[in-house]
Order: structure tokens, then C-alpha cells, then sequence
């Protein structure tokens, strides 16, 4: 039988994967590897994952696997691995360049400028590096559909390990899909602030959130997303750019008071005056109080759990870290300059999160409305994971459903999707201290995906390169990155404990606060 012109293609072109070199693995060819070049792929930590297609074939090499997976579809109607290094970028931008920036300008006036800048650089760099770890441990295994198999590949293929990265997985991004339905009804409830006759405000806005964030969720390949994720990343950097040039320009920022202290309607005396800018934490701060403002920071850069199933996509993953340096490279320039310069002009007194709250209202108003595509997309983005989780096991072995427009599997897909912002939309609204709930999920299922992951996986590529050898021979660079790593995996422990340990207090000091609201509540969250 003739071969069909892309597999004539593919086997007079090179393999998308090369073989491994024993002698220059991945992660020591050099500079070039960083940027996708002179890859040599290290060999596997283990066998595929039981009840995967490509358990049983005779060859289970990396490249093989590959090759496969490009020749099964081939002529499908619908096909996975076509997402060039450019659209994979869209997709990084859409997920890293989001409404979570406007909250850096709030952690900078807790930590102070000089920490806030330092730390937002340090762990933009330390996401950088695990994300190439977790990219080289996806080229070892291109079969990997999602963070769940690396869990229970890590873990030396243990079925407990995929089941528990498969909870932590779903509750973090259905609980992302709830944020993004309530921070959809803060921004009509801005926008509309005057108009009384709304029934239930936020429950209803919710509602409107949910329906369009469903209908947006239909496409099923990323390659098609990628598309809206360019328009979403454009518009948020417009909606960012507004509200930077509005706190230079606006008179002063919302809530400002011409005294320098003044007693509030509540009792509680209050700093006004002109904006206050310092350069370090100021006097007072307490730990939980800083930490958070940290951690804010880590939660914006910790992203992770999403590449693996965006790797699973690419038509050649070797050209992943173009997507990711351009992205990283981004996202210190833009979080730093409109995290530095927003508070400078709005102070540690009338800072809010997300700083929309610190312009006057048209300001605010007009910079918040071009934040709306990524209010959508984002939550998208995630749905859109979890549904692939759902939906690629579902017909793991009806491969048709999956590659052709059938009626069922469009069905399926559709129901999955709608299951997910049903959840998401219920979860949002009956736990009434939400944000501090999201907070608390973020430090238990960051900690493994953002660091303890990657550093278990750094040790367990070296284990079968042999090179864990190095360390006892006192070679000096085998030496310092196993103790990157270990730090790395500490970092990821930390976060556990004490990131836990935060968010636990900053839920008991709202309740202390009765800053606590109630379930489904009416009430207006707008800014």
C-alpha cells in the first residue's frame, strides 16, 4: 500500500526525536539545548503506563512512540499534535499574561519594591528551569498525555500515585474555572454598579459567566484555542498598559484622603496623604502578611500543571523552549514594570488586589473591560485540560471518537465541558471564603506541581543516565545541580507547610474579621 504523503514525508525527513546519545544527554549539550537545538533524548525512567496503545509494541523508544502517534493520525479529521512552537507560545501567553499581574503592584507595597522586584525575577527563573526539566522528561516519554502520567511515572509507575495527581489535578483547575466565573461577575458588577434592578447580582452574573465560558471551551485542539489565546494575551497587555499609564495620570488614586490620619466610618484609624513608596517591608509587616504577598507572586509564575498536555500537542516538541523563553522573557518585563510603576504612583495606602481597584472609576473601568478575554479564556484554557483528561481515556481505545467529528464524541466532549463549569460554578459560590480557599489549594498542589515534581524528576532522568555517578566522583557541576535540585524540592516542601500554614491563618483571620459572606450570596463583589 502507497504511503500517504505526510508519511512519505515523515520518513524522508528527520525524526521528530532523536536517539540518545550515552554520552550528551539533554541536559548537557550545551546552551543550544535551551533553545530547542542539539537535543540528544536521554533514555526512558520506565515502560509506558499500562493500558496505554503503545504498551505492548515491540519498540518503546522515544522516538518510535512518536512517529506513532503522528502516523495514527494522519488522515483524521481531527488531529492532536499540531501546534507549532508559535501557537504553543499563544497558549503560554494566554495562560501566564492574566488578571493575577494586577495583583503583583499589592504584593510589591507588602514586601516593598526592592524584594518584590528580586523575588519576581528569582522565581520567574526557577519556574523556567523545572519547566525544562518537566520538557526533557516529556521528550524521554512523548506518550505522556497530561500531569497524571508523569505523577505515576515518577513514582516509580505506581497506579496510588496517578490517582492522587489526578485529584490534585482536577480540584486546582476546576477550582481555577471557579475563580474566573467570579471574577467574570466582579467585572459586570463594576461595570454596572448603578443598575439596581439586577436580580441576585453576583449568583446571576455567574450564571452568564458559565454559559459563555461553556460555549467558549467547545474547541478540541489546542491548536484552535491557540488562536483565542493570542487575542486574549493582546488584550490583557492592553488592559495592563491602560491601567499603568491611569495610575500615572489620574489625579490621585481611588480612596484618597488628603489627611495624613483620619478615623474611618468603622472606628479604625486610617493612613492617608500623599502615596507611600517604600523600598523595603515597612515596620509591622508580620510573616503570614508577607509570605502571602510571596506567594502571590509564585502562584502567578506557577503554571506547570498545564504543559505537559500542551507539550502532547506539539507537532515537534523539541521546539518547546522558544515558546517558553519568550514567554518568560515576557512575563518579567511586564510583571515587573506594571507591579513597580502602578505602585508608585498608587502607595501602600490606597493599594487594592487587583489594582483596578486603585483608579478612579472611568480609569478603572475602561482598563478592566479589555481584561474580558482573558477573564473568558483562561478558565477556557483549563477546562479545556481537564476535559482532554476526561475525554482521551474515555475513548482510549475508540480512537475514533476521538479523531473524527462523530456524533457521540462530540456529545461526550460537550457534556464534559459543561459537567466541569457546573462544578466550578457550585464550588465558587457555596464556599464563602473562596479566594482564601484557592490560596490554600495553590500551596497543597503547587508544592508538587511547581517544584517537588521536577526535582524528582531531574533525579530520576540522571539515575538512568548514569550520571548520579558524577556526584560520588566529585565531579563540581554533577555536584551543584543535584544540590539545585534537592533546593528545589525543599522550595516545593516549603511551600507545602508554610504556604498551607498562611492560607490556613488568612481563612481564620477573616472569619475573625467577619469579612466572611455567605453561600450563593446576592451581594455585589464588584470593585
Amino acid at each position: 500500500m502507497a504511503e500517504s504523503p505526510k508519511n512519505e514525508k515523515l520518513a524522508k525527513s528527520p525524526s521528530p526525536v532523536d536517539d540518545f546519545d550515552a554520552e550528551a544527554s539533554s541536559s548537557s549539550r550545551g546552551i543550544s539545548s535551551w533553545w530547542g537545538g542539539g537535543i540528544k533524548i536521554g533514555p526512558r525512567i520506565g515502560p509506558p503506563i499500562a493500558g496505554q496503545a503503545f504498551e505492548s509494541d515491540s519498540d518503546d523508544s522515544s522516538a518510535a512512540i512518536l512517529e506513532k502517534q503522528l502516523a495514527q493520525e494522519d488522515g483524521c479529521a481531527i488531529q492532536y499534535r499540531t501546534c507549532s512552537w508559535q501557537k504553543t507560545a499563544a497558549l503560554l501567553f494566554s495562560e501566564y499574561i492574566c488578571l493575577a499581574m494586577m495583583s503583583f503592584p499589592w504584593s510589591y507595597s507588602v514586601l516593598g519594591l526592592v524584594p518584590g522586584l528580586i523575588l519576581t525575577v528569582v522565581v520567574a527563573l526557577f519556574v523556567l528551569y523545572t519547566s525544562m526539566v518537566l520538557w526533557e522528561f516529556c521528550l524521554r516519554h512523548p506518550e505522556v498525555r497530561d500531569v497524571c502520567d508523569v505523577g505515576q511515572m515518577l513514582f516509580w509507575n505506581k497506579r496510588w500515585a496517578w490517582w492522587a495527581t489526578a485529584v490534585m489535578f482536577i480540584l486546582n483547575n476546576t477550582f481555577i474555572q471557579g475563580l474566573h466565573v467570579l471574577v467574570g461577575a466582579k467585572y459586570l458588577n463594576t461595570m454596572t454598579a448603578a443598575d439596581n434592578g439586577i436580580a441576585c447580582r453576583t449568583v446571576s452574573f455567574g450564571v452568564v459567566m458559565l454559559v459563555i465560558s461553556w460555549v467558549c471551551s467547545l474547541p478540541r485542539t489546542f491548536s484552535m484555542l491557540s488562536k483565542l489565546g493570542t487575542g486574549s494575551a493582546f488584550f490583557t497587555f492592553i488592559s495592563v498598559l491602560l491601567a499603568t499609564i491611569f495610575a500615572g495620570i489620574q489625579a490621585h488614586p481611588a480612596g484618597y484622603d488628603p489627611r495624613a490620619s483620619y478615623t474611618t466610618s468603622t472606628g479604625t484609624t486610617a493612613v492617608g496623604g500623599n502615596p507611600i513608596v517604600t523600598a523595603l517591608p515597612v515596620a509591622g509587616t508580620t510573616f503570614v502578611a508577607a509570605l502571602n504577598a510571596f506567594m502571590n507572586i509564585s502562584y502567578t509564575f506557577i503554571g506547570q500543571i498545564t504543559l505537559p498536555s500542551f507539550i502532547a500537542e506539539m507537532k515537534d516538541p523539541r521546539e518547546f523552549p522558544k515558546a517558553l523563553w519568550a514567554c518568560t522573557i515576557a512575563e518579567i518585563i511586564l510583571f515587573s514594570i506594571v507591579g513597580a510603576v502602578i505602585y508608585a504612583y498608587v502607595g501602600n495606602q490606597y493599594m487594592t488586589a487587583p489594582a483596578f481597584g486603585s483608579l478612579e472609576p472611568l480609569y478603572k473601568k475602561v482598563s478592566f473591560s479589555f481584561m474580558i478575554p482573558t477573564l473568558i479564556f483562561l478558565g477556557v484554557l483549563y477546562a479545556s485540560v481537564s476535559a482532554r483528561f476526561v475525554f482521551f481515556r474515555i475513548f482510549e481505545r475508540s480512537p475514533r471518537h476521538k479523531n473524527e467529528h462523530t456524533v457521540l464524541g462530540w456529545g461526550v466532549w460537550t457534556v464534559i465541558l459543561l459537567i466541569t463549569w457546573i462544578l466550578a460554578f457550585i464550588i465558587a459560590e457555596v464556599i464563602p471564603f473562596f479566594s482564601d480557599l484557592l490560596s490554600l489549594m495553590s500551596s497543597l498542589f503547587d508544592s508538587f506541581f511547581g517544584f517537588i515534581f521536577w526535582g524528582v524528576a531531574y533525579f530520576r532522568m540522571r539515575k538512568v543516565d548514569g550520571r548520579l555517578a558524577l556526584i560520588k566522583q566529585g565531579n563540581i557541576r554533577a555536584i551543584l545541580m543535584a544540590i539545585l535540585n534537592a533546593f528545589i524540592i525543599l522550595i516545593g516542601l516549603f511551600f507545602l507547610t508554610a504556604g498551607t500554614y498562611a492560607s490556613v491563618q488568612s481563612i481564620v483571620d477573616a472569619f475573625d474579621a467577619d469579612e466572611v459572606g455567605g453561600v450563593f450570596s446576592c451581594a455585589s463583589n464588584g470593585l
